[in-house]
């Protein structure tokens, strides 16, 4: 079937640390720095947010999966880009700030498939996905404060999120206490963890599951969710009220009630 054929994309600009491919309505991104164990920099950042705002704009992608090799996700920051920089450079040029911008925007639902080290930048940058999957292997935490510093790219803010204040703070403070796949389950970091050797083809397959549905709908439920961590109780129900009206104007919602009432499955034109 056309879906399930692997396309490499010759369109895409020639890039030196990612590699981009779809399958169907699926998109997948790589970071491709193997000797660096994909340690974050900011001509990486560049080329994810490139590649991301190309799936974002077309309309032929549902879903995107972010992913790196089997030993590391992102094992950090690249720190000999950063060591030297000054207070008053980073705070004109708001430094770190484009390493979040892309995935903050993203209306496409985006599944992180980590393996391996997920450590500081590389724990953060999986956070900024909307579903991590992980790899049996696969070791999360942020040692900032090992380095004089502290995370910058979200780790104080979703990581207390995802698994509390206090495994936050413990992990956050010692700089040493990592979680590993089935701990970062556990407290609700990650959805599955899967053996290393299967886990990119579980997140495609439940990007594809995604990208199947319409469109229309999933980028106002993945919207509806995100503003649960924004907005009070109140506010956060006449949000989501609002917006499963304004489904009412899709023809994916007609169509989808129709099949349901008429018994066969339904297909959707995500509009």
């Amino acid at each position: 079937m056309v879906d399930d054929m692997l396309v490499v994309t010759t369109d895409a600009p020639a890039y030196k640390m990612i590699l981009t491919e779809t399958q169907g309505r699926v998109a997948i991104v790589t970071l491709n720095r193997p000797k660096a164990l994909n340690a974050l920099c900011s001509e990486l950042f560049h080329e994810i947010n490139d590649a991301l705002l190309r799936f974002d704009n077309d309309s032929s992608i549902g879903a995107i999966v972010l992913t790196g090799s089997d030993r590391a996700f992102a094992a950090g920051a690249d720190i000999k880009e950063m060591k030297d920089t000054e207070f008053i450079g980073n705070y004109k040029n708001n430094f770190l700030a484009h390493w979040t911008e892309q995935l903050g925007r993203m209306r496409k639902p985006v599944v992180a498939a980590v393996n391996g080290y997920a450590l500081g930048g590389g724990c953060e940058l999986a956070m900024m996905c909307d579903i991590i999957y992980a790899g049996e292997k696969a070791v999360f935490g942020q040692p900032e404060i090992n380095l004089g510093t502290i995370p910058g790219a979200g780790g104080t803010q979703r990581l207390t999120r995802a698994v509390g204040k206090s495994k936050a703070m413990e992990m956050i403070l010692t700089g040493s206490v990592n979680l590993d796949a089935m701990e970062a389950k556990t407290y609700g970091l990650v959805s599955a963890v899967f053996p290393p050797e299967r886990l990119v083809e579980e997140a495609i397959k439940t990007a594809k599951k995604i990208a199947a549905k319409g469109a229309v709908s999933v980028q106002m439920a993945k919207e509806a969710v995100n503003q649960a961590y924004e907005l009070n109780l109140s506010s956060g129900l006449h949000f989501e009220r609002r917006l499963f009206q304004a489904t009412f104007a899709t023809k994916d919602q007609k169509e989808g009630m129709d099949a349901f009432a008429g018994k066969r499955k339904p297909n959707f034109v995500h509009e």
